[in-house]
């Protein structure tokens, strides 16, 4: 039978391919939902790596499933691509070595699914940063086979899976009468008013929020000139915390404090959900510690190892209502470089840390391997996940 270390071995010997896709990625950033080069790159390689590929998957020009059938029973196990890149700073999430992670591991894989049955997929999920394809399948079942699901990313220290927040993107827009500020104020029915009152509502609500709330927002639209009453203006804001469940009061009660203003200043008014909404991460911690197992016995300390923290919100969140899932940290830069950083976009490309990415990869493959081939293991990771989904 295969061993761990022909994982190990497969992604070594492809490392050089691996670091030219990521390289390639890295230096022609694409945002979400237009990654074409990015993902006709991934699924070219996917496709001479012996996979059978879906493009353009659920209407998503981008997306792609590469799946590897053993032709026999056998675990599910699914790894998930990310590839978009950031406004104006590209690729200062690491996605380009996201997808190398979960494609190499993967690829490697085969061999080992050839002896013990089984399925590799590898999923291609565009737009993480606005409205993630993770959401869309989920929604429509595509995680609900995988027996479990890896993806790691890019940071400064190594970090356990950890959890999300739960995210909902709402604007609101108020409409009243524009009229000239000075000539005649008294004909004006002003929006910006409006908004302004929906900030100071939702101010005054935060001291009656738990800690785990998170309440942000801007105003897009606030007027076009300081001596015309604005008829017109709107706010974004994004609602947070721990639980799915939560996260709808929070935005209900957002709803009422825009009620309220508009009907404070005269105006009528309207909400919307500009982006997907985002569920909870629930790390799976029997998958989790398979993971930090794998660390430990590739050398690092466990003191570098640090508990899992939560970094904002995560289409992943809604993957791993579906099935067991995790979201480790993966070392790749020596500094303290932030995410969605300039000197994290940077030091990201150099030769160094797409050798960390090749690390990772092979501790997502070593990982993948060991629920795999233990029943053990896999049983744990499955109960976990049942008692979680109860409660």
């Amino acid at each position: 039978m295969k061993i761990k270390y022909d994982v190990f071995a497969h992604i070594e010997e492809n490392s050089d391919t691996y670091k030219n896709i990521s390289r390639y990625i890295g230096a022609n950033p694409e945002l979400g939902n237009r990654e074409f080069l990015a993902s006709a790159k991934l699924t070219e390689e996917l496709e001479r790596q012996g996979f059978r590929v879906e493009r353009g998957v659920l209407g998503l020009e981008t997306a792609f499933i590469g799946t590897y059938d053993s032709g026999r029973p056998g675990p599910t196990a699914a790894f998930l691509c990310e590839y978009d890149a950031l406004p104006e700073v590209g690729h200062a999430c690491g996605h380009h070595m996201i997808c190398m992670m979960s494609l190499a591991a993967g690829a490697a894989l085969k061999s080992i699914v050839d002896d013990t049955g089984g399925i590799i997929r590898i999923y291609g999920t565009p737009a993480e940063e606005t409205n993630g394809a993770k959401v869309t399948m989920a929604a429509a079942g595509l995680f609900d086979d995988c027996d479990f699901a890896l993806m790691a990313h890019p940071y400064y220290k190594f970090e356990k899976s950890g959890a999300s927040l739960a995210m909902d993107a709402i604007q609101f827009e108020f409409y009243g009468q524009t009229a000239h500020a000075a000539a005649s104020p008294h004909e004006g029915v002003n929006a910006l008013d409006a908004v302004l009152q929906l900030f100071n509502s939702i101010n005054a609500l935060r001291q009656q929020t738990r800690p785990d709330a998170r309440i942000h927002g801007i105003i897009d639209n606030g007027g076009t000139a300081p001596n015309v009453i604005p008829g017109y203006a709107s706010a974004k804001f994004y609602t947070r915390s721990a639980s799915r469940d939560y996260t709808n009061e929070l935005t209900e009660k957002l709803k009422r404090c825009a009620e309220g203003a508009a009907l404070a200043t005269g105006c009528s008014w309207k909400w919307n959900m500009y982006e997907f909404s985002y569920d909870e991460l629930r790390t799976n911690e029997a998958l989790s510690d398979v993971f930090t197992a794998n660390l430990l016995e590739a050398g690092i300390p466990e003191n570098e190892i640090t508990t899992g923290a939560d970094h904002g919100s995560l289409d992943l969140g809604n993957v791993s209502l579906r099935c067991p899932a995790i979201h480790p940290y993966v070392k790749i830069v020596e500094d303290r470089h932030l995410l969605h950083t300039i000197e994290f976009r940077d030091a990201a490309m150099t030769e160094r840390a797409l050798d960390r990415m090749i690390f990772g990869a092979k501790m997502l493959g070593a990982t993948a391997y060991d629920i795999i081939t233990s029943p053990e293991r896999l049983a744990a990771v499955h109960a976990e996940f049942a008692a979680t989904k109860a409660t």
